[in-house]
């Protein structure tokens, strides 16, 4: 048989699995983790298959980054397994360019990080095989139950499959959804540390995977998940089994009442922290789908509470005309970057209208790439507040010449809590594409598999131009609602489902669709708010109505 693996032409017997063709290659498969075999994200373990076109995966790669972290996690649950039997361990969320992970009812101290991360580099250097496993879903369930796992009895009563799979180091087995490295010896760059109440496993650095990438301390992003794993206390819901169980036992319209609540009182507080600051400008920035727009009218109604009369500017008529933008090394246009504003005319503006000066605001037509010849008169009442809204907002140079005592900055993104169970969590990257596809979708008529071709671009701007600047806000909103997937799974589901493995598309297709799989669809929409960020995604929103 024959088949191409990273290019190179082979002859095969039928009998080899991809790790035994990697001396083959030039570089002897350097770095490999995994192999992309028409569409599908396959282990290293599995047998090759004739006339397939693979490629090896590394941590250069998204899905080899993913087989990196979930075996590395693997890794530090068997020896947490060995080292405190019994203990609960949970994944909580990615952070720093980590997971952290919590030990529930242990105080986690600089010892017991120590002893972890000894015996996570025992198991590294023994290079002990990481074993798949097949078996039948009775068997799976006999096992939960023996080794007390409740959190995967309860999840797997939701997966209608016969089979399956899990994986083995060293006889610990355990469920992940998706494939793992060949073995521990792979994983030999990491890091482990003490990180607020929990513990910071730390992944390779992506710019140089031989290193463990450098802590950078997020005291702002670690309290908002504390603050998002208080809301899932106070809901009861820390895993999809919970949210199931309500979709089942028809409790989830009371539920979406208690998260909304409890979003609304968050945007009162924020209200009151901008009002006590004394500022006159706030600015909101976020990665894509975090509700931006919806939040910023429910903010200003806030303030409105309060006899305030915000108003918006928009960024939109301050871009400079696309021919005078500089090119990239490709010959694209970046028009993200910050340089595509015209920052001097919107640093002359904007103290102007903090005065209570009329100024002539350009209008830009995104149909030529150009301004309009005119301009219209725009003037704020002096003393009320100006809304900025932008992927810049965070960033000091778009609004360098007000002080920073006038300005009030929030940073928000939806930050994922809810996982499929203690040791599966459901990626804040991949529930924000979901909610990507479906709106624009529903609302600017592209295929899925559009949006997610975008979306390798649309994330390396956001790690250039939003990431970098979240911590200079002065408050942060997390704009993910616990029961929304049970809600975006009927909007999303069928339309994943169409991509067939002959799309760029299916890897990334396949890997929201397993997850969803856990979760059961609920058809409550008329509980959801009309003013609920989730309404700017599946549509109904009452900000986006016309007046009567």
């Amino acid at each position: 048989m024959y088949l191409k693996l990273n290019g190179v032409e082979m002859e095969c017997t039928g009998q080899e699995k991809w790790i035994d063709l990697l001396d083959r290659l030039p570089d002897g498969g350097a770095g490999a983790l995994g192999v992309s075999v028409r569409g599908r994200t396959e282990s290293l373990n599995a047998p090759v298959e004739e006339y397939a076109f693979a490629k090896t995966l590394t941590y250069a790669d998204e899905e080899g980054r993913r087989i990196c972290e979930r075996s590395l996690q693997f890794v530090f649950l068997t020896a947490a397994h060995r080292l405190y039997p019994g203990k609960r361990v949970r994944i909580r969320h990615s952070f720093a360019q980590g997971l952290y992970i919590d030990l529930p009812n242990v105080t986690v101290t600089g010892a017991i990080v120590a002893n972890l991360k000894a015996e996570m580099q025992r198991i590294v250097a023994a290079d002990m095989p990481i074993q798949r496993l097949r078996m039948s879903t009775d068997e799976a369930r006999d096992y939960f139950t023996r080794t007390g796992q409740t959190d995967r009895l309860r999840i797997l009563s939701y997966r209608r499959v016969n089979h399956f799979t899990l994986y083995r180091i060293d006889g610990l087995e355990d469920y992940f959804y998706g494939e793992m490295a060949p073995s521990t010896g792979c994983l030999a760059v990491f890091d482990l540390m003490a990180c607020g109440e929990g513990i910071l496993l730390q992944m390779p650095d992506v710019k140089n995977p031989k290193k463990p990438a450098r802590f950078v301390d997020l005291p702002h992003l670690l309290h908002t998940y504390d603050e998002a794993a208080r809301w899932h206390a106070i809901l009861n819901c820390e895993n999809a089994a919970d949210l199931n169980d309500m979709v089942v036992n028809r409790r989830l319209r009371e539920f979406i009442r208690v998260n909304e609540a409890l979003q609304e009182r968050r945007i009162q507080q924020i209200a009151d922290q901008f009002i006590a600051s004394g500022a006159l400008i706030l600015l909101i920035a976020g990665p894509s789908s975090s509700g931006k727009t919806t939040f910023a009218h429910r903010l200003s109604i806030a303030l409105r509470v309060h006899g305030l009369r915000p108003v918006k500017v928009s960024l939109d008529d301050y871009y400079l005309d696309r021919d005078s933008l500089p090119r990239e090394p490709d010959g694209s246009l970046d028009l993200e970057r910050i340089e595509a504003l015209d920052l001097d005319l919107l640093g002359d503006h904007l103290p102007r209208l903090v005065r209570g000066e009329t100024v002539d605001t350009p209008e830009f037509d995104f149909r030529t790439g150009k301004r309009r010849a005119g301009t219209h008169p725009f003037a704020v009442e002096r003393g009320q507040p100006i809304i900025i809204e932008g992927i810049h907002g965070l960033n000091d140079r778009l609004t360098a010449t007000i002080p920073a005592h006038l300005k009030f900055k929030v940073y928000i993104s939806p930050l994922t809590m809810l996982n499929l169970d203690d040791h599966n969590r459901i990626r804040t990257t991949d529930a924000r594409l979901l909610r990507r596809i479906v709106r624009d979708n529903l609302f600017r008529g592209t295929p899925p598999e559009d949006t997610m071709v975008m979306w390798a671009s649309v994330r390396r701007g956001e790690e250039r131009y939003i990431f970098p600047f979240q911590e200079n806000a002065d408050a942060m909103f997390n704009s993910a609602l616990t029961y929304e997937l049970a809600i975006m799974k009927k909007y999303a589901y069928p339309q994943l489902l169409t991509i067939t493995e002959d799309s760029p598309c299916y890897t990334m297709a396949r890997r929201l669709v397993k997850f969803l799989n856990y979760i059961q669809t609920a058809d409550v929409e008329d509980e959801i708010p009309v003013n609920s960020i989730l309404r700017e995604f599946i549509g109904g929103c009452c900000f986006y109505k016309d007046e009567d």
